[in-house]
């Protein structure tokens, strides 16, 4: 039996997943997930900390002690700022252009991250994937645990978690600064794979100018994929904020105007 029985994400948490997730199509990226488990084994994920690749691959990401070492301390600078219990309690990945089930490698992954931690949970965010009806991209999301395999006890399965996406009316704090993040650490990733080459000093000449108009296009990629269409969001959600300060201050009026005709 499964150490929890549903996950119940929020929103902007769910955002900030997908922006990353979305955010490269040649490699998968990955980060953690903050939240608290209740009486009931419900987990509630309320943060993200997305996390820097070291080495960049195609079908494989794994998580650094020092990276969790560093989302503990996160977690509890953030559970004392928001007042609200908050600890790492999951991690979560992309599969781009591949199924959203999670691989042997993921299994194993989990199973490893469950020995340190029973509730600990696992997203795999599914993108780029082409749906053979519609011709359009979809996105598909799953939630796994894993568990000891009843064909060998060496080998572990996937145990499919219950996940519910809640509505949240604003993006808190934390979730804001993830996405305001993410620009800088795809670019701090595309710095250090830049300067391991430019460090080779065996190069020729047109190697390094090659080298370094790859890491222009690079930087350039960033800006219009990422750093444009989250300004547009934020934008669009400030808008939508501001009508909505409008209608409630309206509606406040209403009521104050109605309490001094009452009276």
């Amino acid at each position: 039996m499964a150490a929890v029985v549903s996950v119940q994400l929020e929103s902007a948490a769910y955002l900030v997943c997908l922006t990353h997730a979305l955010s490269t199509e040649r490699e998968e990226v990955m980060g953690l997930l903050l939240g608290e488990i209740d009486e009931k084994k419900v987990a509630h994920i309320s943060a993200v900390i997305m996390l820097r690749r070291s080495d960049k691959q195609a079908d494989r990401v794994e998580i650094s002690p020092e990276q969790l070492s560093a989302a503990s301390i996160k977690a509890e600078e953030l559970a004392i700022e928001l007042k609200q219990p908050l600890r790492v309690l999951g991690w979560y990945h992309s599969h781009p252009h591949i199924t959203v089930w999670p691989s042997h490698v993921d299994v194993q992954t989990q199973a490893m991250y469950q020995m340190m931690e029973p509730g600990f949970i696992g997203l795999i965010f599914s993108v780029f994937n082409e749906d053979k009806n519609s011709k359009q991209n979809k996105i598909q999301t799953t939630c796994f645990q894993s568990r000891k395999s009843s064909l060998s006890e060496n080998q572990f399965e996937r145990i499919e978690i219950p996940l519910n996406i809640v509505p949240s009316g604003s993006i808190g704090q934390a979730c804001l600064e993830s996405l305001v993040d993410l620009p800088r650490i795809i670019s701090q990733e595309e710095d250090e794979a830049y300067q391991g080459l430019a460090q080779n000093s065996d190069m020729d000449l047109i190697t390094k100018l090659h080298n370094a108009s790859v890491y222009s296009c690079s930087l350039a990629l960033i800006m219009e994929v990422l750093m444009g269409p989250l300004m547009q969001t934020l934008e669009a959600r400030h808008e939508r904020n501001l009508l909505r300060i409008q209608e409630l201050t309206q509606k406040r009026r209403q009521l104050l105007n109605q309490i001094e005709a009452g009276t």
